[in-house]
């Protein structure tokens, strides 16, 4: 392993090379195993002579840091410990702004791997055709075009553009061109570099209450200021969106998490509240791929006559979350500030991901996909729907008939049951976990996107075991 070594002018270089390979052991940048230079080389290096760094490694050696195997070299030592240090060290001398201490940190749940995993927002990575995948990455690779391999368009890959237009030009009606479309990692960074466009410091932005938390958090670190807006069984309350809000961030298919489509009734009134107030509406459409009965609604941006809507999409939950992959579709006066928002964040997404996309999408490859895992997803909705009506008299499923959870509100506090089957291996999120004043709408949110559908019924048996043991 290559090691910096910095020396200094005069006498003391045996001490220097000794007291810097220590330090690195000690706060584990050299592990345990890992080869240390030959003495020769390292002198040569260092403009020293051999002797001197010969010196160094004996002393390290005999106090336990290093060890010497004939014929193979000088390695860290199995016993050399990280904990001999004293604790504190210097203070810190920079510190993040005042906002960022009381954002959360990134959930640690999809390291999890509980035995019942009723998580939300994960798919079933292993519906995912990884051979064909793997074939189109290939092909990319193989061809050499300039076009993916070396820096690309901030606005995406020009047929990932055509081919991301057509699939919701046809699968959600939505009226769009290629020029309409930026590629973006994933729905998050779209939300980030709408709000940049459109937000000022200090202004209000309206999100649902309980709502999807990324966005709330985001908008806050960007100097907005998020103000909860209710929902009921039509959707976002629009009456009770204030009049001085800049921005409305809707998950109008299927509302994150209750799960309710916004009726026609509430979409025209939104729209219109838009237009009377100035202000933009960011419509996250995060998985209304998966609908199991009835039609779906009209996009608001198809009823936006004006051009108010930014239309988000994502694929994480219809292939991989780990390709990080979605969309923006904004209105022309917006495309040019967002074009230069993505290339001062990151200049592009990974041109060779986007290139395979575009022709999963163009073979047919992405429909094909995507029946076989709507009708994978629509047996294990109807499971829990059917269990959780069933045996689990204290809860009323909260109608739904998409995406990749189900809801249902609670008759008792939901938390010590959760707590409880958490230790039993059930992992499920509660309605409170959404909600911006915590635990203020008793309910619990089924994802069914992860777990295998042979594993839901004996997941919710353990779920109700848990509960009886609590009483």
């Amino acid at each position: 392993m290559d090691i910096q070594i910095e020396l200094g002018p005069g006498r003391g270089r045996r001490d220097a090379i000794y007291r810097q390979i220590r330090d690195a052991i000690l706060d584990g940048r050299l592990r345990a195993g890992d080869t240390l230079p030959p003495t020769r080389e390292l002198a040569q290096r260092l403009a020293v002579s051999r002797t001197t760094v010969s010196a160094a490694y004996d002393r390290l050696i005999a106090e336990g840091f290093l060890e010497s195997r004939v014929g193979s070299g000088t390695f860290v030592g199995a016993g050399a410990r990280r904990d001999v240090r004293p604790a504190g060290g210097a203070p810190a001398s920079l510190t993040p702004v005042a906002v960022w201490h009381d954002v959360p940190g990134p959930p640690h749940r999809f390291c999890e791997q509980p035995e019942f995993d009723f998580r939300t927002g994960a798919p079933d990575v292993s519906l995912f055709p990884f051979d064909t995948w793997r074939r189109l990455v290939t092909q990319q690779l193989r061809r050499s075009r300039r076009d993916v391999l070396t820096y690309g368009d901030p606005e995406g890959h020009p047929a990932l553009r055509e081919a991301i237009a057509r699939h919701i030009g046809v699968s959600r009606a939505v009226r769009v061109t290629p020029d309409d479309v930026l590629v973006t990692n994933g729905s998050q960074q779209a939300l980030d570099l709408a709000a940049r466009v459109l937000i000022e410091p200090g202004a209000r932005v309206a999100v649902e209450d309980p709502g999807y938390p990324p966005p709330r958090q985001l908008f806050t670190t960007l100097g907005a200021r998020p103000v909860g807006v209710p929902v009921d069984e039509e959707g976002i309350v629009v009456d009770h969106i204030p009049a001085d809000c800049r921005l409305v961030y809707v998950t109008p298919s299927h509302q994150y998490p209750l799960g309710v489509p916004m009726s026609m009734a509430r979409r025209v009134a939104l729209i219109e509240w838009a237009r009377r107030h100035d202000a933009a509406i960011l419509e996250d459409d995060y998985d209304t791929e998966f609908r199991y009965t009835g039609r779906p609604l009209e996009p608001l941006r198809n009823l936006d006559p004006s051009g108010r809507v930014l239309y988000i999409g994502s694929f994480s939950k219809v292939l991989l979350p780990g390709l990080r992959l979605g969309f923006l579709v904004a209105p022309p006066g917006l495309r040019p500030a967002l074009a230069k928002a993505k290339y001062l964040t990151d200049w592009h997404s990974a041109s060779v991901t986007q290139a395979a996309l575009a022709e999963f999408m163009d073979t047919g490859e992405f429909a094909r996909h995507l029946r076989r895992t709507r009708r994978e997803y629509a047996a294990r909705w109807e499971v829990v729907c059917r269990v959780v009506e069933r045996d689990f008299p204290w809860l009323r499923l909260i109608p739904s008939s998409a995406g990749l959870h189900v809801s249902a509100l609670s008759s008792k506090p939901v938390r010590p049951v959760v707590r409880a089957a958490r230790q039993a291996g059930v992992r499920i999120s509660t309605l409170g976990d959404f909600t911006t004043v915590p635990d203020a709408l008793d309910g619990l949110v089924f994802g069914f996107g992860a777990i295998p559908r042979e594993r839901i019924e004996p997941g919710l048996r353990a779920f109700a075991e848990s509960d009886r043991a609590l009483t």
